[in-house]
This record gives structure tokens, C-alpha cells and sequence, in this order.
């Protein structure tokens, strides 16, 4: 019997009310201290239909920063306001996990304590330009962690676990793509060390372990999920064999009994893809969340076919926050608005209609 993207699922010791999450997304509505304001409550709140909730990424330190006003959960006063997300989130009947984040290269010195350099595997300036305060300005080369600061990243992933905690989040994503701290120690296009954290992929998966089990030791394994992009070029990341890198750290994965296994499949850009991605799913011994361009009908087939388990839609879930119901009666949905995604109030944030009947919307 096939499985179906609107029946429940038993994700460990939680029972989602359907296959649908809300793929995490920064939309820089936080206050310049990391506390989140009274619009997130309502926009998460809003589409606690999901199955699952994946929150928008949270530097787990000051130093992890990456973009403005992004809400950290590393201050009592973050772990606070995120609790009127989590309740408010459960009053509805949803589930939210916290994505927590390490932006690593990708952010710049005036966003960090002291206009200090970011800091990454290897003093390897990514190409573009860094979001800030006062518009964007060019990335600047980081500065390569020396091995022993590297315990220190590993510790502030771990009191981001204990502040989820306090938050009153259902479990945490350790967030390991799109070109941030884990992705960049990940692949060997980002990282040229010949210390124990780089070179071959047991190495280079060495951080990303290292957080795990740091996690892992305040949250049972079965609340923690992982966030892989294996061929994602965003952010200036490369890799010279992501099927085969990818393929080993998913089979090291597999036996941590992890809540799930979340995969952006193909490249964010371009929504193309080479990699055999059922093959890394079959590696994978726990539940696996699909991302990446999803609609309805692919979702379904993914669903039914046992090539993802969930399946995380993000834009959808932005404009719908009703998404589940829209596309489980196969209603329109609302239009998006670009201009809107990232800062601002609640234009294009909490302002998306429910449906009524009357939407005229493509």
C-alpha cells in the first residue's frame, strides 16, 4: 500500500498530522538584537498545518551571524521570544522544530562582535556580495579556524540544543547546506585543510559529527535532523564528487537513529540536478525530507513511490499559509510576491489570505 502526502507519520516518538513541511526560510524580521518580534508568532502560527515546521535558520553565536536581523537562539531574550513561537505553534496543533545555523564565510565583519573576520575551514573568499546593515557589500576573504577553535563552534551548536530547549521547540535541524559552517567543512571545494578536519571525507565530515554528538547529548537523536545539499551551488560551494562524498556521509548518518535526513535536491538555483538521489536516500536507514521546487503532483509521486518520506515546500508554504488544505482539495493558490521575501513588516509576510472561495489568484 502506497503512502500518501496527507496521511500522518510517525516521525520517532511524534505523530505528524501529514507528510507536508515548511521548508526552512530567512526572512529577516527579527529585531538587530536576534529576538524575534510579534509577526513571527503570528506567521509561523499561521501555517502550523504543516505536518512539520523546519524554522528559519538561527546563529547558534554572535559570531555565527551571517544576515540582518536574523533571530539567533543564543540569549536568554532569543530563547524567550521564540517560546511565544513554540506555544503559539502547539496551540494550533503543529510541530516546529529550530533550524540551527553557523554562517561560517558567508557574512561579514560588520556584522560580527568587534568587525571581526568571518571564519571558515579555508581562507577562500566566496564570490558575491554579503547582505548587511547598510546594503550589500563584497564578501571578504575569511579566516581559516585554527584546530583548536574548532571545539568552540562545536560548543555553541550545543548550547543552541539547550536554548531550543528552553524554547519549548519539538527538536532541532542541525543545518549542514547551502554553502554555511557544516557545508563548507563538507566539501572539498570550500575546504583545503590538511589538519584532522579536512582532505579526506572521513575528516571532512569530522565537524559535522563532532555537532551531533554535542547535540545529540541534550536532545534525544530521534528530535535532531540534519540538512544536506550535496550539489547546491549557492553561496560559492563545489564539490569534486558529491555522489560519492555524499553517499559516505549518509551511510555514516544512518546509524545515529536521527529524526530524519532533510536533502535540497539539486542546486537552489537552477532546480537542476545530476545526482541519483534515490540511491543517497537508500543509504539512509531513517525518515528522508525531499526539498527542492516541489509541487503538488511531484510531491505526491515522491510520496507514493517511497523516494521521500516528507516532502519540505518552502515558497508555497510562504504565500499559503493554509497550503495544506489548498492542496489537498486542489484550490489556487495565492500568488507570491518577490519584492517582500526578505525584510520588511507584514506586507507579504502575515498578509496572505486564507482561501475563501473569491481568490482570483494564478
Amino acid at each position: 500500500m502506497s503512502a500518501d502526502l496527507f496521511e500522518p507519520f510517525q516521525l520517532g516518538d511524534l505523530t505528524l498530522t501529514n507528510r507536508m513541511v515548511m521548508a526552512p526560510m530567512t526572512r529577516n524580521r527579527a529585531d538587530e538584537n536576534g529576538v524575534v518580534l510579534p509577526m513571527m508568532v503570528t506567521y509561523y502560527q499561521q501555517r502550523a498545518s504543516a505536518g512539520l515546521i523546519v524554522t528559519e535558520s538561527a546563529p547558534v553565536s554572535p559570531e555565527g551571524v551571517g544576515y540582518p536581523f536574523t533571530p539567533g537562539i543564543y540569549t536568554d531574550a532569543q530563547a524567550a521570544s521564540w517560546l511565544r513561537v513554540t506555544d503559539a505553534v502547539h496551540s494550533a496543533g503543529g510541530h516546529v522544530f529550530v533550524q540551527l545555523q553557523h554562517c561560517g564565510r558567508i557574512s561579514h565583519p560588520s556584522l560580527l562582535p568587534n568587525n571581526a573576520a568571518p571564519v571558515g575551514p579555508s581562507a577562500l573568499r566566496p564570490t558575491g556580495q554579503a547582505v548587511t546593515y547598510t546594503g550589500m557589500q563584497d564578501f571578504v576573504t575569511p579566516r581559516a579556524l585554527d584546530t583548536r577553535e574548532i571545539p568552540g563552534i562545536v560548543a555553541q551548536f550545543q548550547r543552541g540544543a539547550e536554548m531550543a530547549k528552553r524554547a519549548g521547540f519539538d527538536g532541532m535541524e542541525v543545518h549542514g547546506a547551502n554553502g554555511y559552517i557544516i557545508d563548507q567543512f563538507l566539501r572539498d571545494g570550500s575546504n583545503r585543510r590538511t589538519d584532522a578536519y579536512g582532505g579526506s571525507v572521513q575528516n571532512r565530515m569530522r565537524l559535522l559529527n563532532e555537532i551531533l554528538d554535542a547535540v545529540c547529548a541534550v536532545w534525544p537523536a530521534r528530535r535532531v535532523g540534519v540538512r544536506l545539499s550535496p550539489e547546491n551551488s549557492f553561496n560559492s560551494m563545489s564539490d569534486s564528487d558529491p555522489q560519492a562524498h555524499f553517499g559516505y556521509f549518509t551511510e555514516q548518518l544512518s546509524p545515529r537513529g536521527l529524526a530524519y535526513m532533510h536533502v535540497l535536491e539539486g542546486d537552489m538555483m537552477t532546480k537542476a540536478g545530476a545526482l541519483d538521489y534515490r540511491a543517497l536516500r537508500s543509504r539512509f536507514a531513517g525518515p528522508y525530507i525531499a526539498n527542492n521546487g516541489y509541487d503538488l503532483v511531484r510531491a505526491q509521486t515522491a510520496v507514493r513511490s517511497g523516494a521521500a518520506d516528507l516532502v519540505a515546500f518552502g515558497i508555497p508554504f510562504l504565500a499559503n499559509p493554509d497550503l495544506v488544505r489548498r492542496y489537498r482539495e486542489n484550490l489556487p493558490l495565492n500568488a507570491t510576491d518577490p519584492s517582500t521575501f526578505y525584510g520588511g513588516g507584514a506586507a507579504g509576510y502575515t498578509d496572505y489570505p486564507l482561501y475563501r472561495g473569491e481568490e482570483t489568484w494564478a
